[in-house]
């Protein structure tokens, strides 16, 4: 499968003088470690170590599952390292380097040139020293201050590799804390809900819960903060994290963070030393033990106590990263919180829904509400007020966004950088949209990758016909699956007596289809004609059937592996519609 993953090389400086100054049974013991804290920091990070050969390590980032964050999550554990070792008298250098790979099992996890120039990178730095390659700065650089370096002359690269030093790891920033540059634009019936919401938790002193869910990026937060600005209310936040250690009650200590002195909030309640104290060792910060139900207890005696003489609005962000404790909890306070002005505001993708179906269910005092793309019109007024963009750009960007404001936002931003009119794809929504497609199933993946060849709209015939025979029994089953997860939707069928469908967005597809490692996508692409042939005979569209012939065999000369037989048929195919002979297009 091919990937973008981040690869870090980490190596001892001076190893060889310090092979010589120090005894061998104590160099043993310094060397055991040293290997085991780089394990162990690279690990809790998330990324995979390949290999340690000598006083150097190897790790990849997104193997074996791509996050959206691998890139920042690698330059934290590299700066991690750096710092653990200096206890134990040492010093490393480190290159950090993202790219696309194949990924592979056994001793070789990884092979790509992100691969050499990660290594290169570690080479050409100074003891201390952390290298990143430009690719990985551009996905880290609202998270981490860096310094541009001199273009590095790599052995083996023709042309110098742009590369920068990090300084250091930026704090991050509360959740809903910081302003947001991103003007509020449509939603206007979605703020309204909200805005009824909060009203009947406040005038009827009746508790509400409220989920707003939707796709990475199409507005959870900017629609979460608008709400919060109108709201006369006081308001705490806390962040669910995508890992780490100790990160159930993650959102619940960012939260306390903010209320300052729990036992003083609580102050007039019967419980107040017990809830306190039941909070903190929720948290860890006291000596004590609390069963996850008497810390629910304890939180919910807390959120009353707030609310009891001014409306509270806590919101909890990202549950869909939320351990099943903490859902717990917040299921609980929503339903036992009685007689305050009580606003528990969630935001949240569909993953939530997998994990905790009865998210779904109705409740008397609970909401959810589905965000979907925004107006095009919409978008393209966004689009004005985030830039000045030539009109033709401005279209091109509404039309590639499809309604999702922060692809919108990421475009008009790599437009501004670039300034050459191109639209490239910012690597941030590459990553995101690799990592939706690599939290799959592996069978549900192999549905979309077959999708794909077919093109952004697809069908459910050539989705079987493309998988193995043994997997084709429960593709409904998994279509099914994608559509509730918002990869796919049900979409107009253009062959007979089958179902279509379209991907939720291009570059969903884009993503899931550049995953195909390229002698497979020569194969896919040979099968589909054959299938789409077979399918329709006489009537099977000259122009299509060309083309993915035409495309199994650029990518098999690209392998070094052309078919001349499927090139005279591609030729013999896109000729025939050149001169009008055969169909171009499918049946309707």
């Amino acid at each position: 499968m091919r990937k973008t993953v981040t690869v870090v090389f980490c190596d001892l400086v001076g190893s060889t003088a310090l092979g010589e100054r120090t005894d061998p049974e104590v160099l043993r013991e310094v060397m055991t470690r040293y290997h085991a804290e780089l394990r162990a920091i690279l690990e809790r990070h998330g990324g995979t170590v390949e290999k340690f050969v000598g006083d150097a390590a190897m790790a990849i980032f997104g193997l074996p599952h791509v996050h959206e964050d691998d890139a920042l999550r690698a330059v934290r554990a590299a700066v991690e390292m750096r710092d653990a070792v200096a206890p134990l008298g040492l010093e490393v250098r480190i290159g950090v380097n993202t790219g696309e790979v194949v990924a592979g099992t056994g001793e070789t996890l990884a092979t790509g040139d992100a691969v050499n120039v990660a290594a290169r990178l570690e080479q050409a730095a100074e003891a201390g020293e952390v290298l990143i390659g430009s690719a990985t700065e551009r996905l880290v650089r609202d998270a981490v201050r860096t310094e541009a370096v001199e273009p590095l002359p790599l052995k083996g690269k023709s042309e110098p590799v742009p590369a920068s030093r990090v300084l250091e790891l930026l704090d991050d920033v509360p959740a809903y804390t910081h302003l947001i540059d991103a003007p509020f634009v449509g939603r206007e019936a979605e703020i309204e809900r909200l805005e009824r919401a909060l009203a009947s938790a406040v005038d009827a002193r009746s508790p509400q819960l409220v989920t707003i869910a939707g796709p990475p990026g199409i507005g959870k937060s900017r629609l979460a903060r608008e709400l919060l600005g109108r709201a006369e209310a006081h308001v705490v936040v806390g962040r669910c994290l995508s890992y780490g250690e100790g990160i159930t009650y993650w959102p619940l200590s960012e939260i306390v963070s903010q209320i300052g002195d729990v036992e003083a909030a609580l102050d007039g309640s019967i419980d107040a030393g017990l809830a306190a104290t039941r909070i903190g060792a929720g948290l860890g910060s006291v000596e004590s033990t609390a069963s996850p139900e008497e810390i629910a207890w304890a939180c919910r005696k807390l959120f009353e106590a707030l609310a009891a003489t001014r409306p509270l609005i806590v919101v909890f962000d990202d549950i869909h990263w939320a351990e099943p404790t903490l859902l717990d909890l917040i299921e609980y306070v929503a339903a036992f919180a009685q007689d305050v002005p009580l606003f528990v505001l969630c935001t949240a993708r569909p993953d939530l829904f997998e994990q905790r179906p009865t998210w779904t269910a109705p409740k008397p005092n609970a909401t959810l509400l589905t965000l979907g793309p925004l107006a095009d019109s919409d978008s393209e007024s966004l689009v004005t007020r985030l830039g000045d963009v030539p009109a033709a750009t401005r279209e091109r960007i509404v039309e590639v966004a499809e309604g999702n404001p922060l692809f919108v936002e990421q475009l008009v931003a790599m437009q501004a950088e670039s300034g050459n009119g191109e639209l490239d794809v910012p690597p941030t929504l590459q990553a995101l949209l690799a990592a939706r497609i690599d939290r799959l199933t592996k069978p549900e993946r192999a549905v979309v990758e077959c999708g794909s060849v077919e093109g952004r709209q697809f069908h459910r015939g050539s989705v079987a016909a493309l998988l193995p025979e043994l997997e084709r029994e429960k593709v409904g089953a998994h279509l099914l699956t994608l559509v509730r997860k918002e990869l796919i939707r049900p979409d107009r069928s253009t062959l007979p007596g089958d179902d279509g469908f379209r991907f939720g967005h291009i570059l969903i597809r884009d993503a899931a289809y550049e995953a195909i490692p390229k002698r497979q996508r020569a194969a896919l692409h040979e099968r589909y004609a054959d299938w789409l042939v077979s399918r329709l005979g006489h009537g099977a569209p000259d122009e299509i059937i060309g083309y993915h012939l035409e495309q199994a065999y650029r990518y098999g000369a690209e392998l070094g592996e052309a078919d001349p037989a499927v090139g005279r048929r591609a030729a013999e195919r896109l000729s025939a519609a050149a001169q009008g002979r055969g169909r171009t297009s499918l049946p309707r």
